[in-house]
């Protein structure tokens, strides 16, 4: 903002930021996909992986006790910061499993460092240690599904769901997908502004209705039928049909 102020004839832009609109400057900007709406189809995976334990008996009380809260099956989220960005996205992929599992309740370890490899692969140690089945992350390096695919490999029943990175080079068995981002529909739509003198929105954010968020590829542990009901609950998200946060739940 301070340099916002210095320089009122550049245009700056905070990506992911929130203070654009109360700052008082109309050459500061915020923009941000709307990113809550890839994890909740990320957390549709994960729910349906899930299914696919409990319907095969692989996930059963008697089995993996550790993995119950009373009937409710644990999983598990790696957050970077307790921030709004942060919340609504652990938010959305918790509804996405919901939507498939409903006995489902989430445990979120923060490392307060949005790059710390070390830190997010003990926080996916940590969750799959108290009896998380599935671990996502808010994080965006590889640690968390490096340490899941060497958990699985040792035995463990664990699956990650990634974000940013398409996490199958390094966790091939255990990577389900990742929430990811294209940055090109905010830089086409920013630069196009510039080129027609107009004004960029002080609050830009776009989802699935403008191509702006996805899921990675989805790894070949996915259960069976994932990629149409993706493509059915990512239908649904662009036109508008389905709400990730529609308050009835």
């Amino acid at each position: 903002q301070d340099a916002a102020t210095s320089y009122p004839n550049v245009t700056f832009v905070s990506m992911t930021g929130d203070t654009a609109a109360t700052s008082g400057l109309a050459n500061f900007k915020n923009a941000f996909n709307a990113t809550y709406e890839s994890r909740y189809v990320s957390g549709v995976v994960g729910g349906l992986k899930l299914k696919e334990l409990i319907d095969n008996g692989t996930l059963t009380k008697e089995k993996m006790p550790d993995a119950f809260v009373g009937d409710d099956i644990k999983v598990g989220y790696v957050g970077a910061y307790p921030y709004a960005e942060v919340v609504s996205g652990y938010t959305a992929f918790y509804l996405g499993v919901k939507s498939i599992v409903s006995n489902v309740v989430m445990d979120v370890t923060y490392t307060n460092s949005w790059y710390d490899p070390t830190a997010e692969g003990e926080a996916a140690n940590s969750l799959v240690s108290d009896g998380c089945i599935i671990i996502s992350q808010h994080a965006d390096s590889t640690g968390a599904p490096s340490a899941c695919e060497q958990l699985l490999n040792s035995g463990k029943t664990v699956y990650c769901v990634g974000y940013n990175v398409d996490m199958l080079s390094v966790a091939p068995t255990a990577a389900l997908t990742s929430a990811q981002n294209d940055w090109s529909v905010y830089y086409t739509y920013a630069f196009g502004c510039i080129v027609k003198g107009e004004d960029i929105k002080t609050d830009w954010a776009a989802g699935y209705d403008q191509g702006a968020v996805m899921i990675s590829a989805l790894g070949k542990s996915c259960a069976e039928g994932t990629d149409a009901k993706v493509k059915e609950v990512e239908a649904a998200l662009k036109d508008g049909s389905l709400n990730v946060f529609d308050c009835s739940t």
